[in-house]
């Protein structure tokens, strides 16, 4: 499994650093072809990460129900997000994987819900839950890419 976090804090760190140097007026943007902007991925692949892993495994996340409920699957951005709401995402982004890692090398994760995900595959435990994880936010990383051009 180490591969696999290896994986996800390197891929955080390079969203990061895609998105150094752009205001919060442009990562706010939805740009007319897109139905969402750089932050909203951001801040959804948290929220994903802590329902795939934490939530489905029936252990609390450290994400707020508020933050669930704006950034889940289905979502779309209501509301600008501000600097410093957006550092407090940016932390949480880099913060959060280094967790993962720990609470699984302690063991936490003792039973799974299956999930059925919207690419119709069923995650049936933390293992493979990690795994999809960055399968995921390889998806997110292309759409960043794709917005970067637009903003």
């Amino acid at each position: 499994m180490e591969k696999h976090f290896n994986i996800l804090r390197k891929s955080r760190t390079f969203i990061l650093k895609l998105i150094e140097g752009y205001s919060i007026e442009q990562l706010n943007k939805i740009p007319k072809e897109f139905s969402n902007n750089i932050v909203w991925n951001v801040a959804h692949l948290l929220v994903t990460q802590q329902l795939l892993c934490y939530k489905l495994s029936g252990l609390p996340m450290t994400v707020s129900d508020e933050m669930v409920n704006l950034y889940r699957k289905g979502t779309a951005p209501i509301k600008e997000v501000s600097l410093a709401e957006f550092e407090e995402i940016k932390k949480h982004f880099i913060e959060f994987p280094i967790q993962l890692e720990k609470d699984y090398a302690n063991d936490i994760f003792k039973e799974y819900n299956e999930y059925t995900t919207s690419v119709n595959v069923t995650v049936t435990d933390i293992d493979f839950a990690i795994s999809f994880n960055n399968f995921h936010e390889g998806i997110h990383l292309g759409s960043i890419l794709a917005l970067r051009k637009s903003v």
